[in-house]
């Protein structure tokens, strides 16, 4: 049996995105984009080492941490296929290039090829390591180079993978392709930080002023205190950075602390944000970030 980890990062969404898949040391691929969202991230993620283990017979057990693949993979891509690929509310699915090229990969393996979900940045071995290959591929498209394409997979005869990704979309949640799938508050606070890091939100005041609580202060790197009202002061576009869950706690029922590493031109930021729901809305009620040495 092959054990994989397959991980995807955006320094932005969209922004320099990177992929990789990882068995170990003598068995990894990594690749990417200039230009690219988190989720294509992780679909090609799964798309490539499907294609360089096509040759072998072997059952493929793959970690991932993201649900969205998993789901789109192992759920609702047969529904799709029969709308014409297309949502159940008509809309088209997005990144429908990869999810194409993911159904072919998948043609007569399906009973061969088993995803588990595992929480990222939780210490799982090989998701640590195709999460630090994926962000050094897209870290490595946003200083303009080649990232490093890795050793592959044995015996394989796909030098670079099928990158016809289509159209590349925005995507300002992490829900925007879920059918019939209701997500969890933890996973609405997620898809509203993201929200928060992309400059369709950061350029309307409006949308900004909507996510952060009235009462709303944050500690920045450089140690100042920031208002709301300083922060609306000041909307705009800014720096792309990654966002990479490291914890979600729920506090109590309308308290959800949320834990994360941003990484931007070679820094890392530990950050932390304290979401609250008043009056069945979820707001950022505070946030801090400080450097990691």
């Amino acid at each position: 049996m092959i054990i994989a980890a397959a991980d995807g990062s955006a320094l932005g969404n969209p922004g320099p995105a990177g992929w990789a898949w990882y068995v170990d040391d003598d068995c990894w691929a990594s690749g990417g984009w200039p230009r690219g969202t988190n989720n294509m991230g992780e679909l090609m993620a799964v798309l490539d080492l499907l294609q360089q283990t096509a040759h072998v017979d072997d059952e493929l057990h793959v970690f991932c941490d993201s649900k969205y693949v998993i789901d789109s993979v192992t759920k609702w891509m047969p529904g799709w296929k029969r709308k014409g690929w297309k949502k159940s509310d008509g809309k088209p699915v997005l990144n429908v290039e990869l999810m194409k090229a993911l159904d072919a990969a998948m043609e007569g393996r399906r009973d061969r090829v088993r995803f588990e979900w595992v929480k990222g940045h939780a210490g799982h071995e090989l998701n640590e390591a195709a999460d630090r290959r994926a962000n050094a591929a897209a870290t490595a498209y946003q200083r303009g180079v080649e990232p490093d394409a890795g050793p592959g997979f044995a015996g394989s005869s796909v030098s670079h993978p099928d990158a016809a990704v289509g159209q590349v979309e925005a995507e300002p949640d992490l829900f925007s392709d879920l059918d019939d799938a209701e997500p969890t508050d933890e996973e609405r606070v997620v898809a509203m930080e993201r929200s928060l890091l992309t400059d369709e939100v950061r350029g309307d005041r409006a949308a900004v002023a909507a996510l952060l609580h009235p009462e709303w202060q944050e500690v920045g790197r450089s140690g100042r205190l920031w208002t709301r009202d300083d922060l609306l002061a000041e909307v705009g576009p800014i720096e792309p950075v990654s966002l990479d869950v490291v914890a979600v706690e729920r506090v109590d029922r309308d308290t959800i602390l949320l834990l994360w590493r941003a990484l931007a031109d070679d820094r890392s930021t530990l950050r932390s944000s304290l979401w609250v729901r008043t009056g069945g809305q979820w707001q950022q009620r505070f946030h801090q970030g400080t450097d990691e040495p």
